[in-house]
């Protein structure tokens, strides 16, 4: 068996809070309305359920990230690895801030913009990542 290290530790902690992030979004995504057709409370109910779990693998995303980048050399690196990782960087914002919108958000515009944007910023992130690791 290959012997894991620390940065299979970080990798592994990335890629799990990546997919529950954005997994979730999925499965809560499709739940919800049929959900809040029979019951709106438990729709609100799974919804705040999610976000307890969402938001700390969102941390957990953005940090162990911080924590790849400072330990590549990203000046060595070519040009396009570095403009690949400056998308992935400015989909990950996107995709937290269109969750912010989302979860403060008010009124249905406000809920469907920033659940949209942000799912589909976070399946390109998502996607933009699994090219820098490739």
């Amino acid at each position: 068996m290959i012997s894991p290290d620390i940065d299979t530790l970080r990798l592994f902690l990335h890629v799990l809070a990546a997919a529950v992030w954005v997994g979730g979004q999925i499965v809560v995504g499709a739940v919800v309305p049929r959900l809040r057709g029979i019951h709106p409370d438990n729709a609100r109910a799974l919804a705040k359920g999610f976000a307890r779990v969402a938001w700390p693998a969102f941390g957990l995303a953005v940090v162990t990230g911080i924590w790849s980048l400072l330990d590549v050399p990203i000046s060595d690196m070519s040009s396009d690895y570095q403009a690949t990782l400056a998308i992935h960087v400015l989909l990950v914002a996107v995709a937290g801030t269109s969750a912010v919108v989302h979860s403060w958000g008010r009124t249905k515009l406000a809920l469907a913009i920033g659940g949209a944007l942000g799912l589909l910023a976070s399946l390109g992130a998502l996607f933009v990542g699994v090219l820098m690791v490739g």
